[in-house]
């Protein structure tokens, strides 16, 4: 499962709205290699499901995951901060034994 906080969904509807999205336009989630600690969440919309993706649906929002990102990501919240030390989204993973300052990699 992958969760969602309050903030984050705000933020979600907030740029479907100025992007000129649609409820068909859903977050995918994944997990590359790069970054300082060595894996890198990617995140973005997208108005396709793939046969392969796993669907986690939160407080309204669908989130799309493909199986090898699965393994990085169960348990994880997304987040959206607006503070003085950052604005964007933030992965809480439980997963990640080790993540960067910037929080946009880790590492298990």
């Amino acid at each position: 499962m992958i969760s969602v906080t309050d903030k984050a969904k705000e933020r979600i509807t907030a740029l479907r709205n100025e992007e000129g999205r649609n409820e068909a336009h859903n977050i995918r989630v994944s997990v590359k290699g790069g970054g300082c600690s060595g894996l890198m969440y990617d995140l973005g919309f997208d108005d396709s499901i793939n046969p392969a993706d796993q669907v986690f649906e939160d407080k309204g929002v669908k989130i799309l995951v493909d199986k090898k990102s699965l393994l990085y990501l169960l348990g994880t919240t997304l987040d959206f901060t607006d503070g003085l030390n950052g604005k964007g989204f933030q992965f809480i993973n439980p997963n990640a034994s080790r993540t960067c300052g910037c929080g946009e990699s880790f590492s298990v």
